[in-house]
């Protein structure tokens, strides 16, 4: 119970008080009731009029307790005889893992060190460790198992930093910032190799698997910048690429083919050998395209939009050069979707929104699987590890967060969705990818491949 502050009255006393004010104020009311004669007798009110003194009695009751009750709640009373509110007291939220709801708990690190925005992330040496940069300016190197930071790598960029990209082999990173320009680091020794500098504003970079190549997205050029890793040389330079801005772009797994996306809505795919475009597909999406990613295979893209959806297309053969053959995923965020990035395997697709949460995908089925809250801000950027246990997430609330989903199958709510969908897992006969059926499907015995499979066996 809260203290009084000295000298205030308990409140009992203060009613007390207010029903002793009411009733002398009635007392005053019933005395000019009364009538006297001559003899000095009083005559006996009528029951009417007692009724009536009685309400107005209560009625002067409750108006005084109002009164009080008022004045303690008026920000400008001065009196400090009045007793303090009292504290209601209100039940304690629950803490779950991550925030999340109580059926879907997932272990998780929160990695802390960045000042600004964290705009970029990475799993590399053999997902050990972890990438990140950001708009403090810096690019940074952490520990994935303690989630401590490694190295800060110098001299770092004089302007926030919007990607940041590593090699397949983990030996060189680069990072392209709003300095306009593109650096270039040793992952081992933290040693800068080189710098190259563009003329417009660069809002994506990435560096190819083979580390031969750096592609630059570029902003008012429209257009993509394919570099040489090794003595930063022009391979290509392709303006008017969009006809808007680009957002992202990416390299294939057999670094030869350079995919990108843009504000236009529509998708570039560039042939580095050739120097030539091999596939666009124009309104891939009804509102800008955030971003991009190839399957390990190559042989598919996912791309990321402002729409809410992600769609997965088709790219391997020639068939569907004019419009490609899209598979549509949605439901999946409440507001626009900012990046993505498939698994080692292709069964699972990751994504990061703007509506604070990082979406986990069954490919095959082309469902939601599971949703992970805990982000106070947008996510910019996410990755999921080669081994398929760790899923990987950057925020606008300055954080990273390292989420463990070795166990995502035995989680209940994954679990009830399944069997609430009738769905069964089953094992590709010929890539050996797991994938998921309906139980109902009349076909459900004879289907042995995953939808990959099948869509490559039919295009063949």
């Amino acid at each position: 119970m809260a203290s009084q502050p000295p000298g205030a009255p308990s409140s009992a006393k203060a009613l007390d008080q207010d029903g002793k004010t009411a009733l002398r104020r009635s007392n005053v009311q019933l005395s000019s009731l009364h009538i006297r004669d001559g003899a000095h007798r009083t005559r006996k009110l009528p029951w009417v009029a007692l009724v009536r003194a009685c309400g107005r009695f209560k009625l002067l009751l409750l108006e005084a307790r109002r009164g009080r009750l008022l004045s303690s709640l008026n920000p400008l009373a001065v009196g400090n005889d009045l007793p303090p509110p009292k504290k209601h007291w209100m039940p304690e939220k629950a803490a779950f893992w991550g925030d999340q709801e109580p059926l879907s708990k997932i272990p998780f690190k929160i990695m802390r060190g960045h000042q600004h925005i964290v705009s970029s992330c990475h799993f590399c040496v053999d997902d050990t460790k972890v990438l990140s940069g950001s708009y403090d300016c810096t690019v940074k190197l952490w520990d994935a198992v303690d989630g401590s930071m490694v190295r800060n790598f110098e001299p770092g960029p004089g302007a926030p930093v919007l990607e940041c990209s590593v090699t397949a082999d983990s030996r060189r990173i680069i990072a392209a910032s709003y300095d306009k320009t593109v650096r270039a680091w040793d992952l081992e020794t933290g040693k800068l190799l080189w710098k190259l500098s563009h003329e417009t504003f660069i809002v994506s970079c990435k560096i190819s698997p083979d580390g031969k190549y750096v592609v630059s997205g570029l902003d008012v050029d429209h257009g993509i910048c394919i570099t040489d890793a090794e003595d930063t040389t022009t391979v290509s330079h392709i303006k008017d690429h969009h006809r808007m801005s680009v957002t992202a772009c990416c390299f294939d797994p057999d670094s030869q083919k350079v995919a990108s996306v843009s504000l236009d809505r529509s998708i570039k795919i560039w042939d580095v050998t050739s120097q030539a475009t091999l596939l666009t597909i124009t309104k891939a999406h009804t509102n800008a395209i955030s971003n991009c990613c190839f399957t390990f295979s190559g042989h598919f893209l996912c791309t990321s939009s402002w729409d809410k959806t992600l769609k997965i297309w088709n790219i391997h053969t020639g068939e569907f050069r004019n419009r490609g053959a899209c598979v549509t995923l949605m439901q999946g965020h409440e507001g626009s979707v900012s990046s993505c990035h498939f698994a080692r395997d292709t069964s699972l697709l990751v994504s990061g929104g703007f509506d604070k949460t990082v979406a986990i995908w069954d490919v095959g089925e082309g469902y939601r699987k599971l949703s992970l809250k805990g982000h106070n801000d947008w996510v910019m950027d996410v990755a999921i590890s080669n081994n398929k246990k760790w899923i990987l997430s950057a925020s606008k609330d300055k954080t990273m967060r390292l989420w463990n989903i070795e166990e995502i199958d035995q989680i209940p709510l994954v679990i009830e969705y399944k069997k609430a969908r009738g769905l069964k897992l089953k094992q590709c006969e010929e890539c050996d990818r797991p994938f998921s059926i309906y139980e109902s499907d009349i076909f459900s015995e004879t289907v042995t491949k995953c939808v990959f499979c099948r869509i490559d066996a039919k295009d063949l």
